[in-house]
């Protein structure tokens, strides 16, 4: 079976890979607030990890990742429910054989995807930050891109049974979300909170009544300059997927930036307010989780909604993430040193639901700025929530949890007293800062 995929233009494609190459600066960005939020004894070894994660989930997407995904308009195997075909899984080969005959949008998704799924992959460091391995960083990666990912990926971009609930179901156009708010950062943000629950808590968080202490991020220009970075990034993110998964015209990529960018501003202050207003002082990490969780809802719906809208998308997401953050640590005694739980899977499920309360697409035949609110797009987008909640949440757990079962994730207790940089790479990110030895003592 083959899925129709959207016609590009020469320009479209080559503005497709120009917002793919800066999509990396998302990942770059992550690995500062992840490492900012840790404690200094694991900094290098939070980047080390960031960059052993992507690269195995990289390779592991090439090997069979793609092949699992697809793209739309290629093999795909499918079942059939009432008289309608459902696609379940794509049938590309693997070790991305035969890819330059499929053509440039197959290629482009190819491209993307590896980026993407890195992306998806350093997500849960933050969660795990101060005592996740670093082996076990990269085996959990390889799970993540061979299996989480490009499955869901295939039923949201490349013509699987979420998206066809639009042609199959009449539920507006299929489950809707341009820029991975989904594909990415919920099931990403799933996966952190899958190693949340399988390696515990930081030794030393919760007292034996439960109350937890504060472990204050070691670097704050770290936090606050990785924001700046991501939302970079977040712009290709968002402007490639458009264009490549539902052939959004180039054009829309000053539309597509202006909302990402408001969405990050109104999520962010959001969160400076509320934290004002509940401590008396703005709070340097909830506001950059805030920001972080205003790029993750924009994604959705980024090129169908307005830039209004898009503020009360990016604010609400602001308020969501701050308020989940205290909810996750205090009532669910989830130690989340990065929040990235809250961001990013909270901050997704936000922004897909959102696209069905605010998306308008264009109406067919009408003149250009006719738009209209698909019918039945709400539903779709539920349907893509319990599925995230439903079938990704337990499968990502599955697979974490066997991991677990053959190579312990957590590092031994002498690990995590003293450093992840010393006891796994042999050396601080900051050696100035080890007490001196002998030699400095001698006179």
């Amino acid at each position: 079976m083959r899925s129709p995929s959207p016609v590009l233009s020469d320009a479209a494609i080559v503005l497709c890979l120009v917002f793919i190459f800066l999509v990396p600066f998302a990942g770059a960005g992550l690995a500062l607030i992840n490492t900012g939020l840790g404690r200094s004894r694991s900094a290098a070894h939070m980047m080390m990890c960031s960059l052993c994660a992507f690269s195995a989930s990289a390779l592991a997407y090439f090997v069979c990742g793609f092949g699992f995904q697809g793209f739309a308009g290629g093999p795909m195997h499918a079942f059939q429910i009432g008289g309608r075909e459902w696609s379940w899984l794509g049938a590309q080969p693997f070790l991305l054989r035969h890819l330059a005959q499929s053509g440039w949008p197959a290629m482009l998704a190819a491209l993307l995807g590896l980026i993407s799924v890195g992306l998806a992959a350093l997500i849960p460091l933050g969660t795990g930050a101060d005592r996740w391995r670093l082996g076990a960083t990269c085996f959990s990666a390889v799970l993540l891109a061979a299996f989480t990912y490009p499955l869901f990926a295939h039923w949201v971009w490349a013509g699987g049974w979420l998206a066809q609930l639009g042609t199959n179901y009449g539920l507006g156009v299929g489950f809707l979300d341009a820029g991975g708010a989904s594909t990415i950062q919920a099931v990403g943000g799933l996966t952190a909170l899958s190693i949340a629950w399988i390696i515990g808590a930081r030794r030393g968080k919760y007292s034996p009544e439960g109350l937890p202490a504060a472990i204050p991020g070691h670097n704050t220009v770290f936090i606050i300059f990785g924001c700046m970075i991501a939302l970079v990034g977040w712009w290709g993110l968002n402007s490639a997927g458009a264009i490549l998964f539902y052939g959004i015209p180039p054009g829309y990529a000053v539309l597509i930036a202006i909302n990402t960018a408001l969405s990050a501003a109104a999520a962010g202050l959001a969160a400076a307010l509320v934290t004002y207003s509940r401590f008396g002082k703005p709070d340097a990490s909830l506001t950059a989780n805030g920001w972080v969780g205003g790029l993750v809802a924009s994604s959705a719906a980024c090129p169908f909604v307005q830039p209004a809208e898009a503020v009360v998308i990016g604010a609400t997401a602001g308020i969501l993430v701050t308020l989940f953050v205290e909810w996750f640590e205090l009532r669910m005694s989830i130690d989340d040193p990065s929040g990235s739980i809250s961001a990013h899977a909270i901050g997704g499920l936000w922004g897909v639901l959102a696209a069905g309360f605010f998306a308008r697409l264009p109406v067919p035949g009408a003149p250009a700025g006719v738009t209209r609110a698909p019918s039945g797009q709400l539903l779709a987008q539920l349907v893509g929530i319990a599925t995230l909640i439903g079938f990704v949440l337990p499968l990502t757990y599955g697979l974490n949890w066997t991991l677990n079962r053959f190579y312990p994730q957590r590092v031994a207790a002498e690990g995590e007293r003293q450093g992840m940089d010393l006891y796994e790479l042999g050396a601080g990110a900051y050696p100035e800062l080890v007490t001196h030895g002998d030699e400095f003592s001698q006179r």
